[in-house]
């Protein structure tokens, strides 16, 4: 599957929506974060014959880092690249040093991505989630590719 990865911009708002299942089930809190994201050139799409399947969102908010705030992959095409494809371009893009991200113990695939990509266990947060810690990832020094 060819995957081409390029800026957010605001023509692709609903299609960045519709591929967040999260957006697809709240009161609009999401959508509104993904709006706010593509508005301030935060967020990346990765595209496959024409179709948004995914998005990525990279912020220098974490104590002065880069850190993967958001990755969503489209239900129908998880498991073939494109998550890896949207990671490999945030390593790639980040403007410092290190580059972090999080996700929840029960969120299996994210973690089995993440181990697959390299990155490696940099702490766990509790009480975001109740019973759900967050495990925060360090990714692999130097840009994708080496």
């Amino acid at each position: 599957m060819g995957i081409r990865i390029r800026d957010a911009v605001a023509d692709d708002l609903p299609a960045v929506i519709s591929t967040d299942s999260v957006a697809a089930a709240d009161d609009g809190t999401r959508g509104s974060e993904i709006r706010e994201w593509v508005a301030r050139g935060a967020a990346r799409v990765a595209e496959t014959e024409g179709e948004i399947v995914g998005y990525c969102v990279m912020e220098d908010t974490f104590f002065g880092h880069g850190f993967v705030s958001m990755l969503m992959v489209a239900a129908h095409v998880r498991g073939r690249g494109v998550g890896a494809g949207l990671l490999d371009d945030a390593r790639r893009r980040r403007r410092t040093a290190k580059l972090f991200t999080s996700t929840n113990l029960s969120n299996h695939p994210m973690r089995r991505l993440l181990a697959r990509s390299g990155w490696r266990s940099a702490g766990v947060v509790y009480g975001l989630d109740e019973g759900d810690p967050e495990l925060v990832f360090l990714a692999p020094a130097g840009p994708a590719g080496e």
